[in-house]
């Protein structure tokens, strides 16, 4: 699924000292470029990284992380211990920076070679030794960095290099997210509350709101054309199935949904937004719901909330950052299966379920829906997917917020369900269901969450980390 990033870098800096001499130093940045040009070969690296130097002062150092603080393309920073590089020279610049940082710990050869090596050899290649001093700094320092032990040729290691880089670019993408409220909280509910000066604080994110007729007026001015060019295209992509409906009522049901598509896109696009919620209580002026609509604006990258839930919107939107967009979607708890082997969450939504995650080839369907009071909504009807994922949700605990998680074993709903037209997905937690679900009960974690098949435990650790977010990985 398509998804608009900015083409961030990261900078790579490796330590020494004046001591070694200029032949050592200038072995130092042939190996760290060497280093650099392979990782950008190997493929396994989202994004670029660039060589900027051999960091021996207090004085480079720091202006190496100034500079890195105050380019908008550099979205984090990679230090290589090479040699022994005292940790004094260090202080002021890692204080300084305010970009996520990797501390690679690795050496140029992935072997000693026995044959050969002397003390020449052992000055140069002193990681094992430089990594230590280097680190000893940022831990007396508390910098919640993040350290990738292993040679760098290794796929593994390049590949945790990668998953890193996405979750630094989403740290840096976090402040860009601004949300848009179409109508306020479903009333009553507590867990979608939450302080949005304190989320603009911790999480850069700004939430606005607008009116229901705000929307309603974009949706006026919609093109019919596109409207009907959408609709022909929409049929390459999915099944129509009209069922009971007559031939007119479907389409014109799947039609108002591309206009509120149309007018929630432009009017997010005009005005900056990524992200967006809606609230079946808060619909005056809309003939509908929107389900498919909201639908297709996740399946593109856009963050969404249900009842007014601007967290989740915000989360998703963040997630889907992290993942390219790749099976990371709004999902609800909603039904259990409690029977003693086959314990499993049923997840859906009324209608707003993204086709990231379908299994199958969605249907376009239109079927009453009994909340809200609107006409019947078009909406994407499949089946989920089988794998490994992470379940995650963000609650406001009135202090602070409190980010929520546990690893679950995602299904497919093992028969068929004729009379439940909306999208589908089981999961069981890891731990069990049993105590999955009673600590993220204890723990306050709601409903509404963001379900990704392709993150890991260890990404969104570092991202809590990065904003020093109280995180909690249910084992």
């Amino acid at each position: 699924m398509s998804l608009q990033v900015p083409d961030y870098e990261f900078w790579f800096a490796t330590g020494s000292q004046f001591l070694y001499g200029e032949e050592q130093l200038k072995s130092v940045e042939n190996d760290a470029r060497e280093i650099v040009d392979k990782l950008n070969a190997s493929g396994k690296l989202p994004y670029k990284v660039v060589f900027k130097l051999v960091a021996t002062t207090a004085e480079n150092i720091t202006q190496f992380m100034k500079d890195a603080n105050y380019n908008d393309n550099v979205a984090g920073v990679i230090t290589w211990m090479h040699t022994f590089s005292p940790a004094k020279n260090w202080i002021r610049g890692t204080k300084l920076l305010q970009k996520p940082l990797l501390h690679l710990a690795t050496q140029f050869l992935n072997k000693i070679p026995y044959d050969t090596i002397d003390f020449d050899y052992m000055n140069l290649n002193q990681s094992a030794h430089g990594d230590r001093e280097y680190g000893y700094i940022n831990a007396r320092l508390g910098v919640k960095n993040k350290i990738v032990y292993g040679w760098w040729g290794d796929e593994e290691t390049q590949e945790e290099i990668g998953k890193w880089e996405d979750v630094a670019v989403a740290y840096n993408e976090s402040q860009k997210i601004r949300i848009v409220r179409f109508g306020d909280n479903m009333r009553n509910v507590a867990v979608t509350e939450g302080d949005k000066v304190s989320a603009q604080i911790k999480f850069g994110w700004t939430v606005d709101y607008y009116g229901v007729g705000d929307l309603v007026e974009e949706i006026k001015h919609v093109s019919e054309d596109d409207v009907n060019a959408k609709y022909e295209d929409l049929q390459k992509d999915y099944e129509f199935v009209v069922g009971d409906n007559t031939p007119e009522k479907f389409e014109s049901s799947v039609k108002e949904q591309l206009r509120q598509y149309f007018a929630l896109k432009s009017f997010m696009d005009k005005n900056n937004y990524q992200g967006f919620v809606t609230n079946f209580e808060d619909l005056w002026g809309l003939k509908q719901l929107p389900g498919l609509a909201a639908q297709l604006l996740m399946a593109e990258g856009y963050g969404f909330g249900a009842e007014g839930d601007w967290k989740t919107a915000a989360l998703g939107r963040l997630m889907k950052i992290m993942s390219h967009n790749d099976k990371t979607i709004f999902m609800e708890d909603y039904t259990l299966e409690l029977r003693k082997g086959k314990e499993a969450i049923l997840g859906s939504h009324m209608l707003e379920v993204d086709p990231s995650i379908a299994s199958d080839k969605p249907r376009v369907e239109v079927h009453p829906l009994d909340i809200g009071g609107k006409d019947d909504p078009a909406r994407l009807v499949f089946a989920g997917s089988d794998g490994e994922g992470i379940d995650v949700t963000l609650t406001d605990m009135g202090d602070d917020f409190r980010l929520i998680s546990y690893e679950v074993n995602a299904a497919k709903t093992p028969e068929a369900t004729p009379y439940l037209p909306v999208a589908q997905q089981l999961w069981t937690p890891k731990m069990g269901l049993k105590h999955g679900a009673t600590e993220w009960i204890r723990l306050g974690g709601g409903h509404h969450t963001v379900l990704s098949l392709s993150l890991t435990t260890e990404q969104i650790q570092e991202f809590a980390d990065m904003i020093d977010l109280n995180f909690v990985d249910i084992k």
